[in-house]
């Protein structure tokens, strides 16, 4: 291949609810045919694993088609899933939103696709996206926090995405935050995860109004049927003004500083980052959240650190995992 030619990463972000895929060139500056399908875990991993390799092909064959490239510009593909990882194996420990334990995702998609491919934390390519290109640059010590099906985290140290001893670092989702909580899809009690993410929200909106007979535009918008009631409602009620809704995000507001603030605690960040459907809420969520967080972490980490939306909606998991692969495969971002 000629030195002078574009080169291409296609990013996958394997998410509870939906696959999100497009390519990048290698230095990030340039996104094309970015998309997105529902995941239907219930077609088991192989089939998952069917509709990613459809995706990406789609991309791959848009990209050609936009940015008059050829396949052989194509130097690999880096993908982000939920749950615990074997990174030097490329296998997916355990997904509880999928429903997967030790499925070896990354030969899969390297077999059905004939091109190097990498795995790494779908939280993990959030944040790296988030530092790389988004509202994390210039960070030297970046938390993030993913929030949608489930909770994620990432963890930049001194500019380095740090992944622990055992690929397990950053699950902030399945820190404790209730000895005695509710139970989580982990298996564990009291995560923040059964909390704050979108299912959790749509959980204890449910629960609030079968509980009380408040004044609520809820029941309206979901026609009465409180199983149709999701994070996205909530968040939409709220900004109307609508009691219990502002009730259920202040809620989630103040889940999420207790998480936030143990992270500022132990690791001091100057930026914590937090992407997902729950930013939607805009100030109704963050105005609380910091409040929360100056009451429970030590001031000169409060002080220290700027807690920010992210600004790759709905693409920084895509955007991290070709970041992640850079880091893999050719040595740095």
């Amino acid at each position: 291949m000629s030195a002078d030619r574009t080169q291409y990463i296609v990013g996958v972000d394997l998410g509870g609810t939906n696959i999100v895929a497009g390519a990048l060139t290698a230095d990030g500056s340039r996104q094309f045919a970015m998309r997105s399908i529902p995941t239907n875990p219930g077609v088991g991993d192989e089939g998952v694993v069917d509709r990613i390799v459809g995706l990406v092909q789609s991309v791959i064959l848009d990209t050609i088609e936009q940015a008059n490239a050829t396949h052989r510009d194509f130097i690999g593909i880096g993908v982000g899933a939920p749950g615990p990882l074997d990174r030097e194996r490329g296998i997916v420990v355990i997904a509880p939103n999928l429903g997967w334990k030790n499925f070896p995702l990354r030969d899969r998609i390297h077999d059905r696709l004939n091109l190097p491919t990498t795995l790494d934390n779908d939280a993990n390519c959030a944040t790296f996206g988030e530092w790389w290109h988004g509202a994390a640059r210039g960070g030297r010590d970046v938390v993030g926090l993913t929030i949608g099906t489930g909770i994620g985290g990432g963890l930049i140290l001194n500019g380095t995405l740090f992944h622990g001893a055992s690929d397990v670092a950053g699950e902030v989702g399945h820190t404790t935050i209730d000895l005695n909580g509710r139970h989580c899809k982990c298996g564990n009690y009291g995560c923040l995860e059964a909390y704050a993410s979108a299912p959790a929200i749509a959980i204890r909106a449910r629960e609030v109004l079968v509980r009380e007979e408040g004044e609520s535009s809820i029941p309206s918008m979901v026609n009465g049927d409180f199983d149709a009631i999701t994070a996205q409602i909530v968040y939409d009620a709220a900004k109307d003004g609508d009691p219990v809704a502002n009730e259920i995000v202040r809620d989630t507001a103040r889940y999420l500083g207790v998480g936030v603030a143990n992270l500022l605690n132990i690791f001091n960040p100057d930026i914590v980052v937090i992407a997902g459907g729950v930013t939607a809420a805009g100030d109704a969520l963050f105005v609380p959240l910091r409040a929360e967080v100056r009451r429970r972490a030590f001031r000169p980490a409060v002080q220290a650190v700027r807690i920010v939306a992210g600004e790759l909606s709905g693409t920084a998991g895509v955007v991290g995992a070709v970041a992640s692969f850079k880091q893999q495969h050719l040595g740095g971002v």
